[in-house]
């Protein structure tokens, strides 16, 4: 088996190289059952979580977690990519995570979900190796702390208006509603006219398809609740459709789900129907492509939403640490993925306070993975 030698160098002279690699897969559990359109659920998840160690004694952590039905990416395809790259990974230099990255692709294509994780867990070496934080790393800290969304799973309205109500009370004031799981658009207007009347005028409120609606569907509902002061996410499955949409209605749009990589971002934003844009680690292969995608962001003047699909303690803080190192100008918000899931896999993880919340400060990712909740690997190359 061929392998990558060359060493990497700390600010100390240790002269590193991966040796080993172990994943586990990790059941997570939603503090609710999350509805969305087309049927599509998120209640208890699969979680991917890796860990890369150095002949340096360093460890780096990674995960990514796909939802079911949502995006091409599959829990189960991550160890059969990572055991393909199992020739780049074994024996690369860990600092400096682009480099190795570029073998990666040469060698497995596209895969990026798997290769999130990977990604994620050379930053954290590198940070370690500098002793610095990621975010350090990613352009240097621009704001203290990041505003958080509340997102309210797809049930009655009424509920919903409750939920949003609570979510309120404890300081959040961006509210994004899933819409479609009944598959009538009258309750639609209904779910969005609640949550607004629950939250009052000011607060950010958008609802979100999924891609699950059909363009008459979404322009009925976007006419509907035209005068309700909200945004539109992601209501169908082209951007072409998504377009049609936002011509049809005049309101702003979130994209999520189509937005996946350089040519998508241009695509949507030429088409006018990319107001705001989630970016998530595991749709663009890790924090370095994402990085990329956020720098482009900031030129084409895009609000974001700095995030993942779904996870726990080591994907929020990796998102963390990009969100606070980007413009706060252009940082719509962020997501508290693990405050969602159970089991915590990190009890020194960033938590929230109120509607914001901080990334760590330690070196790398800043958190310390409690393995014992791990257990046994379920993987390990060395």
């Amino acid at each position: 088996m061929n392998r990558i030698l060359a060493p990497s160098l700390s600010p100390v002279g240790i002269e590193q190289r991966i040796t080993r690699l172990r994943l586990w897969h990790v059941p997570l559990t939603s503090h609710t059952a999350y509805y969305m359109a087309e049927g599509k659920t998120c209640d208890t998840v699969e979680t991917v979580v890796i860990a890369l160690e150095t002949d340096a004694g360093l460890t780096g952590w990674g995960e990514v977690c796909p939802i079911p039905h949502y995006l091409p990416a599959y829990a189960r395809g991550v160890a059969p990519a990572l055991q393909e790259l199992a020739p780049v990974i074994l024996g690369g230099d860990p600092v400096g995570s682009e480099a190795l990255m570029a073998r990666a692709d040469a060698v497995l294509p596209g895969h990026v979900y798997a290769k999130s994780a990977l990604d994620i867990a050379l930053w954290d070496i590198t940070g370690q190796t500098a002793g610095l934080p990621v975010h350090a790393l990613m352009g240097g800290r621009r704001q203290d702390s990041l505003p958080l969304y509340h997102s309210i799973t797809c049930v009655e309205p009424d509920e919903m208006a409750r939920i949003a109500r609570d979510a309120q009370s404890k300081g959040i004031s961006q509210f994004q509603a899933k819409l479609g799981a009944s598959g009538d658009w009258q309750t639609d207007v209904e779910r969005l006219a609640k949550v607004r009347e629950a939250v009052g005028p000011g607060p950010l409120v958008y609802g979100d398809w999924n891609c699950g609606a059909t363009t008459l569907d979404a322009i009925r509902v976007g006419r509907g609740a035209a005068h309700l002061d909200v945004m539109l996410e992601a209501p169908c499955r082209t951007l072409e459709d998504c377009a049609r949409v936002q011509r049809a209605t005049g309101m702003p749009m979130k994209m999520d789900e189509l937005a996946h990589d350089t040519a998508s971002l241009l695509q949507a934003h030429g088409l006018g129907i990319m107001d705001v844009v989630a970016l998530k680690l595991s749709k663009f292969g890790g924090l370095s492509a994402t990085r990329r995608a956020r720098d482009l962001c900031l030129h084409l003047g895009a609000k974001m939403c700095i995030e993942c699909t779904w996870g726990s303690d080591i994907v929020t803080a990796a998102a963390l640490h990009l969100g606070v190192a980007t413009s706060p100008s252009q940082v719509l918000n962020v997501c508290d993925l693990s405050g969602y899931v159970s089991p915590r896999l990190a009890p020194d993880a960033p938590s929230r306070a109120g509607s914001r919340i901080v990334p760590p400060d330690g070196p790398g990712l800043g958190i310390t993975v409690d393995q014992d909740r791990l257990g046994t690997p379920d993987l390990i190359l060395d």
